[in-house]
């Protein structure tokens, strides 16, 4: 790749974003819950947070898997709805002017779930007429599913629910749909595909200015990085100071029926979800750049301590036993001979958004102060 630095890194990004939506559309189409003699992670207890937690006294020679559990929490939403300054015009990722004159009925998808979840934040969830598969909190659980195997948009199942605007970005297909609910006449608003620790706030700006509350939009991103600032800051007191006493953390994606392994390195949201958790990505250390199939050295070399995945992935491989028989150079790695794989939610784990604090939060209990394996 050749060209000015700051085009490569954006290249780099929409190459990730791409790859991203086909991996996991194909990957959870193939994606089957494990068997009930696959060996299960240990749960850490719902609500627990790391100010609660009791940490450990060696994270590193700890052993066995952990999931991370987010606290139990209700979505923050303002006490009364707020009223959208419309109508409201946008031009969005794609270049395209879009104008929104109702908000009545609003779709909020992609595969992260984050587009939901801000509306929600933002206090118009009382608008959602419908939801994506990852859009899985309980405020949204009741609402009808517009996507099939996995994350394939349903045009009829849009068309039925009478959208006055559809918030999305490229994660999701196919982009026929999408094209026909513009022909259709709805009002489509393309944000931002990237997810990362360093554009939060961008999204949530994006959302808020589609549906005609920017300035809420501002606060509601001010507070989330706020939030994160501070949770980055009380893990880092608890993680190692000395960085070659850190966590070295590998995160792979997993889709074992479909024979789909992957690590994900420099510019992948996973590395700046590493970084926060005051962890080394040893995917970025040895040069691993986007998403790219695993291989046997690069994972040895890698040596990480700690392997992040997500959870269906973790069951669609049958478990931690079947991830380590299924990639048997991960039992040469420190992270396989402790049986230390920590899973969490697909939904949540790389759902950069206003809920990030609490993501981070969930990991680092599953790192510093994980529970004890169920006997």
């Amino acid at each position: 790749m050749t060209g000015h630095p700051r085009t490569a890194r954006r290249d780099v990004r929409a190459l990730v974003s791409t790859v991203a939506a086909v991996v996991v559309a194909v990957g959870l189409a193939g994606c089957q819950v494990a068997s009930p003699q696959a060996a299960a992670p240990a749960v850490i207890d719902g609500g627990t947070t790391l100010a609660d937690a009791t940490l450990v006294d060696d994270p590193k020679g700890y052993v066995g898997p952990s999931t991370a559990l987010l606290a139990e929490a209700a979505i923050p939403v303002p006490e009364s709805a707020p009223t959208p300054a419309l109508p409201a015009t946008v031009t969005d990722m794609q270049g395209t002017e879009v104008t929104v004159t109702d908000t009545s009925r609003i779709l909020a998808l992609d595969v992260y779930g984050t587009t939901s979840r801000i509306v929600y934040e933002l206090g118009l969830g009382d608008n959602l007429v419908g939801r994506d598969a990852s859009s899985s909190f309980p405020e949204a659980a009741d609402l009808p599913l517009v996507t099939q195997s996995g994350h394939d948009l349903n045009a009829e199942a849009i068309l039925a629910l009478s959208p006055t605007l559809i918030i999305t970005d490229t994660s999701l297909g196919p982009w026929d749909v999408v094209l026909q609910m513009r022909d259709a006449g709805i009002p489509v608003v393309v944000v931002d595909s990237e997810r990362s620790l360093e554009n939060v706030g961008t999204i949530i700006d994006q959302v808020a200015a589609a549906v005609g509350l920017p300035d809420e939009g501002a606060a509601l991103a001010e507070r989330s990085a706020a939030q994160i600032d501070a949770k980055i800051a009380e893990i880092a007191a608890v993680a190692p100071q000395d960085p070659a006493e850190r966590l070295r953390i590998a995160f792979l994606y997993v889709r074992g029926q479909a024979g789909v392994y992957y690590m994900f390195g420099t510019d992948s949201g996973a590395d700046t979800l590493i970084t926060a958790l005051g962890a080394t990505d040893v995917a970025t250390e040895i040069g691993w750049e986007g998403m790219r199939p695993l291989n046997d050295e690069g994972l040895v070399s890698a040596a990480p301590d700690v392997v992040l995945v997500m959870t269906k992935g973790l069951e669609s491989a049958g478990g931690v036993d079947g991830l380590l028989e299924a990639i048997p150079a991960l039992q040469s790695t420190p992270a396989g001979e402790n049986r230390r794989i920590v899973d969490m939610s697909d939904n949540e784990i790389l759902s950069y958004g206003p809920g990030t604090a609490d993501v981070l939060d969930a990991l680092a209990v599953a790192l510093y102060a994980p529970a004890a394996p169920a006997s």
